[in-house]
Formats: C-alpha cells, structure tokens, sequence
C-alpha cells in the first residue's frame, strides 16, 4: 500500500518493527508455535507482497511519465492486470485441488519472475500488456494455492485443539500487510536508480521465494488427496450459502477498496494534500499489521464467525457514516478537516480485520473437503468481479454533479444491506 509511515523502516532492528513482530507472531505466543509448513507460507504471502508493492504502486506513473501512454490506456493497462490476477483466481484455486500446492506455487512464482523482468524491459503497449497479464496471471496460481492451503492447515490445527483457525488466518493478513507496507518503502529506494532497477528487484524478490519453495514444500503435503473428476463447478453454483458468502465477501472488498476511490476524493475536498493520502494509508497497514490478532482474539473469544462478519459490516457502514454526517459542516481547512476521513480509515481498516479472517474461516465448513482451492478461488474471483462493477457506479456518484453526500450515504448502506445476506451456517471461528 503506498504510502510511507512513522516507525522504523525495513533495515531498523527495532523489536516494534513489521517484518520484526511478524517473525515473533509466527513462532507462536499464547497459542502452540505454527507448524513449519504453515510458517513457510505464511512468511511467503510477506515476501510475496514485498516483490509485489516493490512495483505495481509506480507503475501507472512509469507507464506515463516514462512510456508516454495516454490516461485511458494506463487504465486498461491496470484493469487488465487486475482481471488477469482477481478475475483468474478460481482456475489457480482448480489447479490446486489437482495438482498440489507445490507445483502450482513453483509455476507461479517462475511466471512472476518473467513478468517483472519482461515489464522492466518493456517499451511498447503490447510488451506492457503482455507482462502485466504474465504478473497476474501468476498471482492468479500462487496466491489461491497458498491461501486454501493455510486454511485448510488452519482447519486441521483446529480440530486439533492447537488454536482458533481465525488466528492463523488473521496472521495471513498481517504477513500480507506487513509486505504491502515494506514494499513502497524498498521501491523508492530503487526508483533513485531507475523503473527497471525496481522490476528485477521484484522478480529477485520471487526468486528467492521460488528457491526457498523447491527446497521446503514438500512434494505431498499430508492430509491433502487430489480431487477427481468433474463437477465440482456445478456443485459449487449450487451452493447457495456459499453464493451468499461470496456476496457479502464481494460487498466488504467494494467497501474496502474506496481506500483507493472515495478516500482521495474527500481528502481533496478538504484540502489535503498527497502525503496526507499517503500516511492514511500507512495508518491503515500499521493498524492491520498492530492490531488484527487483537481484535482476532478478542472475536474469537466472543463471537461464531458469522456475528464477527456481521459486526465488522455495521463497523463499514460507521466508517462511511461519518464522513457523510461530517460534510454538511463543510471542513476544508487544516488538519481537523481530516478528522472524517482519519475516522473513516479506522473504521474501514477495523471492519476488514473482523470480516477477512470470519469469512475466510467459513470457506472450509461450506466447501467440499477436496476442492477448498476451487472455493477459495471463487471466493476472490467473484468478489472481484462486484468490485470491478460496483467500483464503476461509485465511480459514477463521485462525479461532481452528484451532491458529495450521495455517494457516501449509499456506500453507507451497502454494508446494512449483505447483513441480510449473510450465510445462517455459521462458521467455526
């Protein structure tokens, strides 16, 4: 996420660090310490979105700045990674049930390599759009392959009685947004040098990864039997609890994503500037990477999943609250002016860390045993689907034309509404 924040950086060897808390969390705590497997691929998604934050967050500027392309195109260019990884995430997900988590994940990570080397040498638009569709598409087998693996681990260490699956899965998040604060900060450091200093350096990121996962991943992970046969689709569209989640998962990701979309407009509007953006989405990760097994233990200890769901959605719609019940007061000057979105952030961010995990956590009591890939896959892929067409109409009400209360006032209630939707199954924590 981009953005630099307060607190010390990749190289400080300060205990309060990210990527310092991290390797504390994962070996253990009040819970029995994580098995190996589970810490390799909880310490990949770290490294998996350091390579990734490296680059992606400069990439628009590199593609006008340093390509010359004209707005639109940059924008299709974006769009089209995004399908090529969100959009792809079932067929990785499929691939995972059949083949294994290790191949799936060696291919992956040989596909981004050649994807960043590819985009830091690219000159043109079709070399561009072919790279770009080459680093999704490659996140589109890693990341589900990875996911339902340490959910599906999460379920046995459960039934185990070693600890809540949501911790394991809140540690999923934290490794992730630990990456995704790590890696602007190296891709300043390398844009000094150049665009394409920065793109290798993501694809040695994923050699590194690739090296580490030929050497650790076993071959056959136990437990794990290949799913045979067809159907499993058709099955799945069946599903109707699994549907519903999808919805509300989709519903919560659209919510989040107006990091990106709503915020920066009502940053505008109250006349700050960029690097006011920039620390509120460093607040967002610090806030992620401090506080979500936190807040995971405490709804663990409280609630079944589906009421932590439900409250992280009322949690959404206070965040969008505020800023809609702040505008009439028309604040458009120092750091007060602020305070909205400030809150906004906090509120979002806090509705993610109840949501992510629950959801998560429930995939596996609405999957069939076999095939967690496919639903974990789905999970994304539909969910981002609402958030490639719901984040038009956003687009459209945040247009100035449309009175700056709407979009906020609509926004508010899209997460009352997925309340109805939510799965009467519930989950297991």
């Amino acid at each position: 996420m981009p953005g630099a924040g307060p607190g010390p950086g990749p190289g400080t060897p300060d205990a309060r660090g990210p990527l310092a808390r991290l390797r504390r969390l994962t070996g253990g705590g009040d819970e029995p310490p994580l098995s190996p497997l589970l810490r390799l691929l909880i310490l990949t998604q770290f490294a998996f979105n350091i390579g990734f934050f490296a680059v992606l967050p400069f990439l628009a500027d590199h593609l006008g700045s340093g390509i010359g392309m004209a707005g639109w195109l940059i924008g299709l260019v974006l769009g089209l990674r995004t399908f090529s990884q969100q959009g792809l995430f079932v067929i990785g997900g499929m691939l995972t049930d059949r083949l294994g988590v290790r191949p799936v994940v060696l291919v992956g990570c040989a596909l981004r390599i050649a994807g960043f080397a590819w985009l830091g040498f690219a000159g043109g638009t079709a070399s561009v759009i072919g790279s770009v569709l080459l680093i999704g598409f490659a996140a589109a087998l890693f990341s589900p392959a990875v996911e339902s693996e340490v959910t599906r681990q999460a379920v046995c260490r459960e039934e185990e009685g070693l600890g809540s699956r949501a911790r394991v899965l809140a540690l999923l998040t934290v490794a992730g947004q630990a990456g995704a604060f790590l890696g602007p900060l190296l891709g300043v450091l390398l844009l000094t040098v150049d665009f394409r200093t920065a793109c290798l350096a993501g694809a040695g990121v994923f050699v590194l990864v690739l090296a580490g996962h030929a050497w650790l991943l076993p071959q056959h992970i136990p437990g794990r039997e290949p799913a045979r046969g067809r159907g499993g689709v058709r099955t799945m569209l069946r599903n109707r609890a699994f549907l519903a989640l999808c919805l509300v998962y989709g519903t919560y990701l659209l919510a989040y994503n107006q990091l990106y979309l709503a915020l920066p407009v009502e940053v505008d509007r109250a006349g700050g500037s960029s690097t006011a953006l920039g620390w509120l989405f460093a607040l967002s990760s610090l806030l992620v990477v401090t506080v979500q097994l936190p807040v995971t233990h405490w709804a663990t200890a409280r609630l079944d999943a589906r009421r932590a769901m439900a409250l992280g959605l009322l949690t959404l719609s206070a965040g969008f609250a505020i800023v809609a019940a702040a505008l009439p007061a028309d604040l458009t000057d120092g750091a007060v002016a602020l305070l909205p979105a400030a809150g906004f952030v906090m509120l979002l961010t806090g509705g993610q860390m109840l949501i992510a995990p629950a959801a998560r956590g429930m995939v596996p009591d609405l999957a069939e045993p076999r095939r967690i890939g496919l639903y974990t896959g789905a999970l994304s892929s539909v969910s981002g689907l609402i958030v490639l067409v719901g984040g038009a109409g956003v687009g459209r009400l945040l247009e100035p034309a449309v009175p700056s209360i709407v979009p906020w006032l609509v926004l508010a209630a899209l997460p009352l509404l997925a309340l109805m939707l939510l799965p009467r199954r519930p989950g297991k924590g």
